[in-house]
């Protein structure tokens, strides 16, 4: 075992059989943080993001919050029934694009999985940037290196999740809980309080007034109906991570698909709960947030610049003011829950990308395995994504929030829609009464579905487009573009490979092989005698010119070693080998083109790195032109040398002592 085999190990732990894949299997509780922390999650910043919304209208907006926060939370309640129907048609695991496929069409399912994949990436990003940003209030010198943090938190996930779904899940599930906790604990306090107990609790930014855009003020008009769509595209990234829990129902345990229903309840109850419960703390203790640079915080009339902290770093800290753990609790489960929200986008997104790959429209090492039995390569390339977009946007929240959304209800609509088919083709062929009695109630929950999410939809597109939706647009039409061109390739290698039983079972006329000599040494006694091994039609040696001194010294060692075989000269006037080498094996496979040509290289087979840099550059460069000259065939005769026998006994001596420690 090297050192980067060490390290591996260290980071990921040790290797799993593909036998130990039920191992890995999810219960309910592990799931819920696993797949669902992303939506939980949405409760630290889709609050903050429509408070900051309204205030754009100035303090007047902030009596809408309750209006939005309700219309949301009935949005994703029907989003969750309709999943529901979802998880049990297609407990398989692909999800969203599974059901878009095989109902709608191949296009259908590439632009479902082309959203879905650029959401999850805007999901890791969003999630980690937010978590930052709450990290701010206890530790403020994170600001100004907002972008390198995330990153590193990236990179920390990035770590967890290649030691496996299980692992991971197990790790995620106590800052979860403790979040959910820490939340529901603080609004029944804080209403407690305010209404029961009649304290009078007023955030740090009550005490400021808010002055808005001029576009917006007076709510009036298009004006009006502007900013409400703003404020509820915004508060419904609280929907996001809903959809990864269809894409993964092969990681839960059985019964799959009713464990995966009753997921899904339970987050949308939690979720609902805790967003509801922040805004009414809000309204209730005169929460301000404002969009610098287009409102801002004034005070006697005139206009402050403040930093205020989050929405729920401001409740937790008026409703605890008398208990500081309890205010450094919530702010630290918070903040890790919104580092952990981004596993939901690291469960979903490789299986995804293994489905896609599987099916040809991405490369296929998305779809095997790693040691751990996770898709490593999908989660690797997951990190990638996300990592760029951190450091372009600088880790902004409220820069990256515009881009988000967008993908996730794309894929809710046209997969509801999709269900809507799935259930009416069911339909004409079933017969039992109560059986099309729930495919009839699933229909009409997916036809609801569709419809709402439709609609937001639309309200997403029209009111965010200009704010950087436009991105995350284009991104979409590229990656859709690139996974038709990947399919298209993969078809037409199929096609070219294809076996024709009257062409590719004749032999060829003859074999002829050629030797490459450099000098006259034991490498080259060895393909020599390769070379008669394979018995060819014709054997013959090629030596290159580059220096007729040594030529004419190799030519007479040859004839005085008497071998059997004829050296042929090839002539090199600018001294170069690879080129020349070349041309004589084209001219050979000229003269005859139904005859295959076997061209026989030496090569050291060295024990350090450093040893390969001194040796085999000509013959790899030859090999790598070969390769691509048809009727050609390239074969490598190894010579060891005494430090490659050095290296395998290192791996012998190490392959014995891991035996040993198995036994």
């Amino acid at each position: 075992m090297n050192i980067a085999d060490v390290g591996k190990r260290l980071l990921i732990g040790r290797k799993l059989r593909s036998t130990q894949l039920g191992e890995t299997l999810l219960p309910k509780r592990i799931a819920l943080p696993v797949f669902a922390s992303d939506a939980m999650s949405s409760v630290a910043y889709a609050p903050d993001e429509i408070l900051i919304t309204l205030s754009l209208a100035g303090l007047a907006g902030y009596a809408y919050s309750w209006k939005i926060a309700i219309l949301v939370a009935l949005v994703m309640i029907i989003v969750v029934a309709s999943y529901r129907q979802n998880v049990r048609a297609y407990p398989s695991g692909g999800g969203d694009y599974e059901v878009a496929t095989t109902n709608l069409g191949p296009n259908a399912g590439l632009t479902v999985a082309s959203a879905l994949l650029v959401d999850y990436v805007l999901t890791v990003a969003v999630s980690v940037s937010s978590g930052i940003q709450n990290a701010e209030a206890v530790f403020p010198f994170l600001k100004g290196h907002e972008a390198f943090a995330a990153t590193l938190v990236v990179l920390l996930l990035t770590a967890m999740n290649l030691r496996g779904v299980r692992e991971s899940g197990t790790l995620f599930a106590i800052p979860t809980y403790c979040f959910i906790g820490g939340v529901l604990i603080m609004i029944v306090t804080g209403l407690v309080r305010i209404l029961v107990l009649g304290n009078d609790l007023q955030v740090e930014t009550a005490k400021y007034g808010v002055q808005g855009d001029s576009r917006f003020t007076g709510l009036t008009g298009l004006a009006f109906v502007v900013l409400m769509a703003r404020t509820f595209s915004s508060g419904s990234a609280a929907l996001t991570g809903v959809e990864a829990i269809s894409n993964g129902v092969p990681a839960f345990r059985k019964p799959k698909s009713k464990n995966a229903a009753t997921t899904l309840a339970m987050l949308a109850t939690i979720a609902v709960a805790m967003m509801i419960g922040v805004i009414s703390l809000a309204n209730l203790t005169g929460l301000h947030l404002v969009d610098k640079p287009f409102s801002h915080y004034t005070l006697n009339g005139r206009i402050v610049d403040i930093n205020a902290d989050t929405a729920i770093g401001q409740l937790a800290r008026v409703i605890f003011s008398g208990f500081p753990p309890a205010f450094y609790f919530v702010l630290g489960a918070t903040m890790l829950i919104l580092f952990l929200a981004a596993n939901t986008a690291f469960n979903g997104f490789p299986v995804l990308g293994s489905i896609l790959g599987r099916d040809g429209y991405l490369p296929r090492q998305l779809h095997t395995r790693g040691d751990r039995l996770a898709f490593s390569n999908g989660i690797l390339l997951l990190a990638v994504g996300a990592i760029v977009l951190i450091l372009a946007f600088d880790a902004s929240v409220t820069a990256l929030i515009q881009l988000y959304v967008v993908g996730v209800f794309v894929s809710f609509t046209t997969s509801q829609t999709g269900m809507i088919i799935h259930w009416t083709r069911l339909l004409k062929t079933e017969t039992d009464r109560k059986r099309r009695l729930r495919m009839i109630r699933a229909r009409v929950i997916n036809s609801v579905g569709a419809v709402c999410t439709g609609t937001v939809l639309i309200i997403v597109l029209i009111s965010k487009f200009v704010q950087g939706a436009y991105i995350a647009i284009i991104a979409m039409v590229v990656l859709f573009g690139l996974m038709k061109l990947i399919r298209r390739h993969y078809d037409a290698v199929a096609d070219e490979t294809t076996i024709d039983p009257d062409e590719d079972r004749m032999l060829p006329s003859r074999v002829r092989a050629i030797v490459l000599v450099s000098k006259l040494h034991k490498p080259t006694l060895r393909a020599l005698a390769f070379a008669k091994a394979s018995r060819p039609s014709t054997l013959e040696a090629i030596t290159v010119d580059v220096d007729p001194e040594d030529t004419e010294r190799l030519v007479q060692q040859w004839e005085d070693a008497g071998i059997p075989v004829p050296l042929k000269v090839v002539a090199s006037p600018y001294r170069e080998i690879t080129n020349p080498a070349l041309e004589f094996v084209k001219n050979v496979r000229r003269e005859s083109p139904r005859d295959v040509v076997t061209v026989y290289i030496p090569e050291y087979v060295v024990g350090h790195w450093w040893e390969q840099a001194l040796h085999n550059q000509s013959a790899l460069r030859l090999k790598a032109r070969l390769l691509f000259t048809p009727g050609v065939m390239v074969t490598s005769v190894p010579y060891h040398l005494q430090s490659s026998s050095a290296a395998n006994s290192r791996m012998e001596r190490e392959a014995r002592r891991r035996t040993r420690v198995r036994r």
